[in-house]
């Protein structure tokens, strides 16, 4: 099971590994081995996060999931992507920014710094509000419940989650510009360019969210008649699979993991300038570890380790919030990239460490049914 499910990631990295060797020597295999780690801790959280809802999708979309997903990921955003903000920052051919980025690495690197601003604001945006939706919703299962229960209260207020989002922009964008006046600099100009990447970012949230929330919808009416069996088997008590999502319903969640790929390896990119700023070796590091991510939610997924660890998909939550508050802190305040790792790190440790608990605490009492009891207290 091991095998099969991490045996392309095991390849990838001896392929990864071996390349670098022939492009740099044993200097360029220390880069892309440290990359690699970089990228993995940086993106546990976000394997947590793809997890709960590729356990949604039949086998082929976890396939897909894995091939077509994997060269998104990979080619998109970790060798791409840093080259279309240079050729967009610099307003540049993308040839350009590649031979720059080769013949005038510090250049390159000045030009990747300066659009982060735009990248932090957008990526998290996305993230916050992924987070604050999750927050605002009532659930059964509740880990810090003296977070979780008041706020689930307030969620039912509409639209929430959307205004806290817009309050905590226009305070970054405002701080932002403040700050920059304040010291005579010449990013001034760019609380314009934070507040419309940050308004971009809520917007391609709610875009693919809702497609893909509606799609999702419209297949479980549609199944309706199957789920009453379902239905049944949970309130006796028996384990049951997630629904299984196909068609649009599956596109859309496909779409959906991809952008919030996308905004997690945001951190992961921008971090690794402070290692390397050969993009070869970035996308042989990066893509390394993003491959590892893949085959991680694809192991939690089959495994069950969501339904068995219950607080999990909480802490991965808590740790995307986290992750949203540092990457807006970004945009004016350098951050060790260590801190932004070991944040989520912690928080999900912490959060199975509470499901190990609550699970003990269960088979003392002899209940098997953890979703129908009143929640074990987790020590928190």
């Amino acid at each position: 099971m091991l095998l099969k499910t991490f045996g392309w990631s095991f390849a990838v990295t001896a392929l990864g590994l071996v390349a670098a060797v022939i492009y740099g020597g044993w200097e360029a295999f220390g880069v892309v081995a440290i990359l690699s780690v970089l990228e993995i801790s940086l993106s546990f959280d976000n394997a947590v996060v793809n997890a709960g809802i590729l356990k949604k999708m039949n086998a082929f979309w976890q396939k897909i999931f894995l091939t077509v997903g994997v060269l998104i990921a990979v080619f998109g955003m970790r060798l791409v992507f840093p080259v279309v903000i240079v050729a967009i920052t610099a307003k540049l051919g993308p040839i350009e920014a590649v031979d720059l980025s080769f013949n005038q690495p510090e250049r390159y690197q000045e030009l990747v710094t300066d659009a982060h601003p735009a990248i932090a604001a957008f990526g998290g945006m996305f993230l916050l509000m992924i987070f604050l939706d999750f927050i605002f919703e009532e659930r059964d299962i509740q880990w810090l419940r003296w977070i979780e229960r008041p706020l689930s209260k307030l969620g039912k207020v509409d639209m929430l989650s959307v205004c806290i989002a817009l309050i905590v922009l226009l305070i970054t964008s405002m701080t932002f510009a403040a700050h920059a006046h304040q010291h005579g600099g010449g990013h001034a100009d760019k609380a314009e360019t934070v507040l419309l990447a940050g308004v971009a970012g809520l917007i391609t949230y709610l875009i693919v969210g809702g497609l893909s929330g509606f799609f999702e919808n419209k297949l479980e009416e549609e199944e309706e008649r199957e789920h009453e069996v379902e239905e049944e088997a949970r309130k006796t008590g028996k384990k049951v699979s997630a629904v299984v999502l196909a068609g649009k319903a599956a596109f859309f969640m496909f779409l959906y993991l991809e952008v919030l790929d996308a905004s997690f390896s945001f951190d992961g990119v921008i971090g690794a300038f402070a290692i390397t700023n050969n993009i070869v070796l970035m996308a042989l590091g990066l893509g390394i570890g993003a491959m590892y991510v893949r085959s991680l939610t694809v192991y939690l997924v089959r495994q069950g380790t969501l339904d068995d660890y219950v607080y999990l998909e909480h802490g991965a939550h808590y740790a995307i919030g986290a992750l949203a508050v540092l990457l807006l802190v970004t945009i004016q305040y350098q951050i060790n990239e260590l801190i932004t790792g070991l944040v989520g790190v912690v928080l999900i440790a912490w959060s199975f460490w509470s499901s190990v608990r609550r699970n003990k605490a269960l088979e003392a009492e002899g209940g098997n049914d953890a979703g129908s009891k009143a929640e074990v207290p987790s020590g928190v």
